[in-house]
């Protein structure tokens, strides 16, 4: 473009031809303000298809156009680019935020740079803004920026030519401990987050060469004293026009904190299982296979881990009934829990012993697990029966004595626990019956002796079933003389 526009017409148009076809927007305006010519670009920034639209002169401009600057501070009359050119004032470029009047939603972002064309006798005779678009350089940053501060990861950004910091998300400030003032502007050597990294000395020939830095281990020394163990890593940004390194940080004192509790977690839950006195089991959810035994499990069943691990319940076999096994797993599969069903299970010498098993839905280190209790109670169940039989076996014989009885309970007493409820629970007919029970009446010699049917007799006795929870005459027998109950007498 030659310093001066000639005044003759055909010059002028041969002149705004070849602007017109230029990437820039241009716009010229006359000494006496009037806004002259504007090419299709300068039109499209403004969002107008007219150079009337965009104001018969600088006046008309202001009003129909809002500017600001970045900061979000509005031009005031005489500062707009155009006003400013007019005065006298000649400026290399400014960046400012435009908008139609009174609608601030549709913005465009103008980097705007100012030339005076002068006639031959050096006098100013046209006035020519040219304006670059970075609107969407600008979106950009402004979505980076958003996206930065609001990330927890901590973050910090470092200026390549001079090596300090220019900006820092609270992720890192918060990690710790820095105040933003105490950052921004510091160079490298002042808060340098590669003290202490696993690999300084390639970090630092890669943040010389503006080149990624791999992913390691530092430690971060904080304004408090004491460090942070981090891994970091840096990863090479443009900043508008400025190369700068933009540093991540995760922080692993807390993972190791983690980590810490979860290994002694494990620790702790490891001793409580292999010492626990009931045999305790985890196997695969889906196929049963044994993952872990206990102590208990072993001194029970006689199968050791070695002939156990690795294998399935059906396999040992550890179940002597497969229809219970069935029902086991279906509940498992319906409930993820069960409590106290009674199944009988085989130990590796053929034994066939009585049990009570728990078992629990589980998940272990990412596995789908099961945690198998089981109780043997062939002990207890033998030794009630065996007692039940004796007394049965003794009412049945003529010479039937309440010494025999003691003895028994005696027995009784020394082997099970006491059952619960008491003698207050039962009215006194009911009281009445249970004596004569225990006098080894039968339930028509009670009826007769109480003047009552014997089918009243027969409530009775099954009242006092349920109130104390056995469920047969010689067990009834047990219960009385525990509390103390010898007879009617």
């Amino acid at each position: 473009m030659s310093e001066t526009v000639p005044r003759q017409h055909a010059e002028s148009r041969h002149l705004r031809q070849i602007v017109a076809g230029v990437s820039n927007g241009v716009i010229l305006v006359s000494i006496d303000q009037r806004i002259t010519w504007a090419n299709e670009r300068a039109l499209t920034m403004h969002g107008v298809d007219s150079v009337e639209a965009l104001g018969e002169t600088v006046s008309d401009y202001r009003q129909r156009f809002e500017l600001r600057y970045r900061n979000n501070h509005r031009l005031a009359e005489g500062q707009y680019p155009m006003e400013r050119v007019l005065s006298g004032e000649a400026f290399a470029e400014v960046v400012v935020e435009v908008a139609p009047a009174g609608n601030n939603e549709t913005t465009w972002v103008h980097r705007i740079r100012s030339l005076v064309l002068v006639d031959d006798e050096g006098v100013p005779d046209l006035l020519v803004l040219i304006l670059d678009d970075e609107t969407e350089r600008y979106n950009a940053e402004e979505r980076f920026e958003r996206t930065f501060n609001a990330n927890p990861a901590p973050a910090i950004i470092l200026r390549l030519d001079d090596l300090r910091h220019i900006k820092v998300n609270r992720g890192f400030l918060e990690m710790t401990g820095y105040a933003e003032e105490d950052v921004i502007g510091r160079s490298v050597y002042e808060v340098d987050v590669l003290e202490g990294a696993a690999r300084r000395e390639l970090a630092i020939e890669r943040l010389k060469e503006g080149r990624t830095i791999p992913q390691m281990e530092g430690m971060l020394q904080l304004p408090g004293g004491g460090e942070k163990c981090v891994v970091l890593a840096g990863q090479p940004i443009e900043m508008g026009d400025v190369s700068c390194m933009l540093f991540t940080f995760a922080d692993l004192d807390g993972r190791r904190q983690a980590e810490d509790a979860l290994r002694q977690s494990e620790e702790r839950f490891e001793t409580a299982f292999r010492l626990a006195p009931v045999p305790l089991a985890i196997v695969l959810r889906d196929t049963w296979r044994f993952l872990l035994i206990n102590e208990a499990f072993t001194r029970e069943t006689r199968f050791d881990a070695e002939d156990a691990i690795g294998r399935d319940a059906a396999e040992l076999p550890l179940w002597d009934s497969a229809d219970e096994a069935a029902e086991l797993h279906r509940r498992l599969r319906r409930e993820h829990s069960v409590l106290n069903v009674d199944m009988r299970l085989r130990t590796k010498t053929g034994t066939v012993i009585d049990c009570v098993v728990s078992a629990a839905a589980v998940d272990i280190r990412d596995q789908a697990c099961i945690l198998v209790a089981a109780q043997n109670v062939s002990d207890r169940n033998r030794t009630g029966v065996e007692v039940a039989q004796a007394i049965e076996a003794a009412m049945k014989e003529a010479d039937f004595t309440k010494a025999v009885v003691e003895q028994l309970v005696r027995q009784r007493r020394a082997t099970a626990p006491v059952a619960s409820g008491g003698l207050t629970d039962l009215p006194p007919r009911a009281r009445d019956v249970l004596g004569l029970v225990c006098d080894g009446l039968n339930d028509a010699a009670i009826g007769e002796t109480l003047g009552v049917s014997r089918n009243t007799v027969r409530n009775h006795v099954a009242s006092l079933y349920r109130k104390t929870g056995v469920s047969n005459r010689a067990s009834l027998v047990i219960w009385a003389r525990e509390r103390g109950i010898t007879g009617a007498g």
